[in-house]
């Protein structure tokens, strides 16, 4: 008898003889009766399917029980995501941010970019500089400060107030 074999077989027989305290054990934490059953059923599958060798389990008993109450917790934790994904109202659901854009977002856009480019120029050499290299470089203050020969409180610094007077510029148009 090969291996997969002898090792489907143990867990087939372990499964039927502690069935019903893995179901009592599940039950125990929470779950109801049906949703015990399919947490067990569920172990089951999942072992079969990757081919969990038991041979060198020490407790078969112990393994499948927390196992089964590992399974459990997650069953509770997606349950209860589940719920609060799908507790809201439709008005909450009209709310939500659609990947989609309008079809004026294009026209904003392209005004906010205009906005933000004007804006950028209208900083110093040094602190425009600072901002594209973090930007558009993908640089880190570290990176910069070693580059361009100012302290990273320098750096830290020239991105706050680029940030800032990005914001005022896009605050002011709005």
């Amino acid at each position: 008898m090969s291996e997969k074999s002898a090792s489907h077989l143990m867990l087939d027989d372990a499964i039927v003889a502690y069935y019903d305290e893995l179901c009592t054990m599940t039950r125990q934490r929470g779950h109801a009766s049906a949703t015990a059953n399919d947490v067990v059923h569920e172990l089951y599958v999942r072992l079969v399917d990757r081919r969990t060798s038991l041979e060198g389990k020490s407790s078969l008993r112990a393994f499948l029980r927390r196992a089964c109450a590992n399974l459990g917790i997650d069953r509770l934790r997606r349950d209860r995501f589940e719920l609060k994904l799908f507790s809201g109202s439709e008005e909450e659901a009209l709310a939500v941010a659609s990947d989609i854009a309008a079809p004026d977002a294009n026209i904003d856009l392209r005004r906010r970019l205009q906005i933000l480019k004007t804006a950028i120029m209208e900083m110093s050499l040094q602190r425009r500089r600072v901002f594209l290299a973090n930007r558009i470089g993908n640089l880190s203050s570290d990176e910069i400060a070693m580059r361009t020969g100012i302290s990273r409180n320098m750096v830290d610094r020239h991105l706050r107030k680029a940030y800032l007077h990005c914001l005022d510029r896009l605050e002011e148009v709005s």
